[in-house]
C-alpha cells in the first residue's frame, strides 16, 4: 500500500487521473475529493479512484461525493448478483476482485469493485485489500491516458478506458490462479508422499476446491459484467463496433481463464478419487489381517478343544484309569491335538478364510 496510512486511523485516499481538452494530462492523490474539482471541471475524460478500509460504510459517501445518485448506489443492494445497473444518464457496475492468503492452504477472498460511470468520468470504489491492482494502474495512467486521446469522441475515450480498468482487475485475478495452482502442485507432491499423514490430505483437497469455486464464481461474475456491457445497448457504451469487439476478446480471456480453472478443479477431483482409493486399500489390508487373524484363532481354539473334550471324557471316574494308561493317554491327547489341528487348518483354507497374499 501506499501513503496515508497511519497506525489507528481508517484509510481513505483518493486518486485522480484526467485528460484535458487540450491533450495534457493531469494526476493528483488526495484525502478529500473536493481536491479534483478543478481538474474534473476542465477534463475532457477522468479516472478517480477511492481505496478505503471502510468500504461498505463509505461506498455511499464516496459516490455522493462525485455526483452520483442514491438510486444508482441502492440498486446495487437488491441482491449479491446484481452487478450491473444502467440509469441512462449513469452506468454501475460490480467487478469481481479475488485476493489470496497464502497459509498452510490458500484462503480466497472475493471482494468487490465498484465502477461508477456518467458521461466524462469513471469512479473506482474498492478496499484497500485489493489495492495492488489499481496502484499499479495508477502509476502508468498517463501513458494510458495518452493513448487514449486517440480515440474518436469521448465515448470511445470512456469506454477505452473502462475495459483498462476491467482488464487490469482480470490480470490480478488470473495471477491469484497461478498462486492456486502452485499450491496444487504441491499438495500433489504430498499425495505421492505416502508419509503424508492421510487425514491431513482430505481437508487440503477440501480447502482447495472450496477456494476454487469462489474463484470460478468471481470469474462468472465478470463475464456477466462484460456481456451487459457489450449487448446492454447502454447509452454511455461506446456503439464503434471495433471497440466493442475488443471488449468481446475481454470476455474470451475471462472464458480461458474459467476454462484452466476448471482443469484444475477436475486434477482436485482426480486427487480426491486417489485418496479414496488409498483408504480403500488400507481398509482391505486391514480386513485380510482381521481376517487371516480369525482364521488362526479358529484353528487354535479347534486344536485346543478336541484334546480338552477327551480329557475331560476320559477323566470321568467311569473310566478308572491308573497309572499303567498314562504312556497311551498322552499318546491320545498329542495325535488328537495335531490331527485337529490339520484338519481344522485343511477345512478353513478350504473354505478360502485364509488369505492367499497379505499386502
Amino acid at each position: 500500500m501506499e501513503a496515508f496510512i497511519t497506525d489507528g486511523l481508517p484509510v481513505k485516499q483518493w486518486y485522480c487521473s484526467a485528460l484535458q481538452s487540450d491533450g495534457q494530462t493531469s494526476f493528483a492523490n488526495a484525502e478529500s475529493a473536493d481536491a479534483f474539482k478543478d481538474i474534473l471541471e476542465k477534463s475532457t475524460i477522468a479516472w478517480v479512484d477511492f481505496r478505503t478500509d471502510e468500504y461498505q460504510s463509505d461506498v455511499k459517501y464516496a459516490a455522493n461525493q462525485l455526483g452520483f445518485s442514491d438510486a444508482l448506489i441502492s440498486s446495487f443492494n437488491t441482491g449479491p448478483r446484481n452487478l450491473y445497473e444502467d440509469l441512462t444518464t449513469e452506468l454501475g457496475i460490480k467487478l469481481p476482485s479475488i485476493q489470496i492468503k497464502l497459509d498452510e492452504d490458500p484462503i480466497v477472498f472475493e471482494h468487490t469493485t465498484l465502477v461508477l460511470i456518467r458521461e466524462g468520468l469513471i469512479l473506482t470504489i474498492h478496499p484497500v485489500e485489493v489495492d495492488r491492482r489499481y496502484s499499479r494502474l495508477r502509476r502508468y495512467f498517463v501513458p494510458v491516458l495518452r493513448k487514449i486521446a486517440t480515440a474518436q469522441t469521448r465515448l470511445d475515450k470512456l469506454a477505452l478506458l473502462l475495459m483498462r480498468i476491467i482488464e487490469t482487475n482480470n490480470d490480478r485475478n488470473f495471477e491469484h490462479l497461478r498462486e492456486i495452482e502452485g499450491h496444487g502442485d504441491t499438495l500433489n507432491r504430498n499425495l505421492m508422499d505416502p508419509k503424508t499423514p492421510r487425514n491431513l490430505l482430505g481437508p487440503q483437497i477440501y480447502n482447495m476446491k472450496h477456494g476454487l469455486i469462489i474463484y470460478l464464481d468471481a470469474l462468472w461474475g465478470s463475464i456477466d459484467v462484460i456481456r451487459d456491457l457489450r449487448y446492454g445497448d447502454a447509452d454511455l457504451i461506446t456503439d464503434d463496433e471495433k471497440i466493442l469487439e475488443r471488449m468481446a476478446i475481454l470476455a474470451e480471456d475471462v472464458n480461458h481463464q474459467i476454462s484452466l480453472a476448471e482443469h484444475l478443479s477436475d486434477v482436485l477431483a482426480s486427487g480426491l478419487e486417489v485418496l479414496q482409493t488409498i483408504y480403500n486399500n488400507q481398509l482391505q489390508v486391514l480386513n485380510n489381517r482381521l481376517a487371516l487373524i480369525v482364521a488362526y484363532l479358529t484353528v487354535i481354539g479347534t486344536a485346543l478343544l478336541v484334546p480338552n473334550t477327551l480329557a475331560t471324557i476320559l477323566g470321568n471316574s467311569a473310566f478308572a484309569m491308573s497309572s499303567k494308561d498314562v504312556p497311551w493317554y498322552l499318546i491320545l491327547l498329542v495325535s488328537s491335538t495335531i490331527l485337529a489341528t490339520l484338519f481344522t487348518f485343511w477345512l478353513v483354507n478350504r473354505a478360502g478364510l485364509l488369505p492367499k497374499k497379505v499386502d
